[in-house]
């Protein structure tokens, strides 16, 4: 990856589970800095510490996405901006909505401002793939900060930023998921509460998800949404795994651990969409990935996307969701934790 070489890097939300593990991988690719934007002032210390103490690479710098001035500083002379910040938690979005919609559907809104006064070589969004037909507030506002990135590529003119958007489902152990709630529960010697034996979810790595999202932006030419084919996991696999493979380490034994079905939350689906009906027709594949492409045409910026000049061929007609691909099995499932 010697495209991130001697750049100047902003991470929106850059102390979070996605954002520090995207400024860990950057710091061993030789940038030339990496700003590290969050408004949670422990967690900066804790990823500066814990990543580059001596601040060689790393600027830990304080602020919200809120405030468009500190972003206009924050983001001077910066090449790629990975925008990561966001609320995430369906539940905390559905009881705070004008929240959710000032962080992320304003605040995406500032950052794309930003990056355009600044003349940014690449802007990413990191969204989710609840942003695909939303039942709740969080899928909602994702899916309008999608719309708002692929869009901005109207306003850029003759600068040269180019905008374009990462889409994944579930990220393993990252902070507020259900795998470190789970072990917790676990640790406690149960029970482990799953809201719905049946639901599913495409699931994958940090690593994995940040390797995705570094690749994506290499790539990337503006407009387009990049996805990760992923397997799915079955929410009740998913705990039987962990109940079979941590308990022993807690001095329980598997068997006396229950997994209790609690009901779904607001807001929450049975299963995730990977795109919607209509994107289908515009989605194309290679062996890793899918790249979606906006349904209008750029007539004012008709520059070429990552499809038009690399290997992708259009997809099947068909539903893509995490209760027809292809799922982990248990022993899949304990792999994440022991080899990742």
């Amino acid at each position: 990856m010697n495209y991130y070489k001697d750049k100047t890097i902003l991470v929106t939300g850059g102390a979070g589970s996605i954002g520090s593990e995207i400024a860990r991988k950057l710091s061993t690719l030789e940038p030339s800095v990496i700003r590290v934007f969050d408004n949670d002032e422990t967690a900066l210390f804790n990823i500066t510490t814990k990543i580059d103490p001596d601040q060689k690479v790393l600027r830990p710098l304080y602020g919200d996405i809120g405030d468009k001035d500190r972003l206009e500083m924050a983001m001077e002379n910066v090449d790629i901006v990975f925008h990561a910040a966001a609320m995430k938690h369906v539940p905390i979005c559905e009881y705070n909505p004008f929240e959710a919609v000032k962080a992320n559907v304003v605040g995406t809104e500032n950052v794309i401002r930003t990056a355009l006064d600044q003349n940014v070589d690449k802007f990413i969004l990191i969204s989710t793939d609840k942003a695909v037909n939303p039942l709740n507030v969080m899928g909602t506002t994702k899916q309008l900060s999608e719309k708002l990135t692929i869009s901005s590529n109207h306003y850029r003119g003759d600068k040269k930023t180019k905008l374009s958007c990462v889409r994944f489902g579930n990220v393993m152990n990252s902070r507020g998921s259900v795998v470190p709630i789970f072990l917790e529960q676990i640790k406690k010697g149960g029970p482990v509460t799953i809201t719905n034996p049946d639901m599913t979810r495409f699931m994958m790595t940090i690593p994995e998800a940040v390797e995705f999202i570094l690749y994506s932006a290499e790539i990337a030419m503006g407009r387009e949404i990049f996805i990760k084919k992923m397997k799915s996991v079955r929410i009740c696999d998913l705990a039987e795994a962990m109940v079979e493979h941590f308990a022993p380490s807690f001095g329980y034994n598997p068997k006396d651990i229950n997994i209790e079905v609690m009901g779904e939350r607001d807001g929450e689906k049975m299963d995730e969409e990977l795109f919607s009906t209509d994107e289908v027709k515009n989605t194309y594949e290679n062996d890793d990935i899918y790249v979606v492409l906006p349904h209008f045409t750029f007539a004012r910026n008709p520059d070429k996307t990552i499809v038009d000049v690399a290997s992708f061929s259009k997809i099947d007609n068909r539903v893509y969701t995490s209760n027809n691909g292809s799922y982990l099995n248990k022993n899949e499932i304990i792999q994440f934790f022991t080899e990742k």
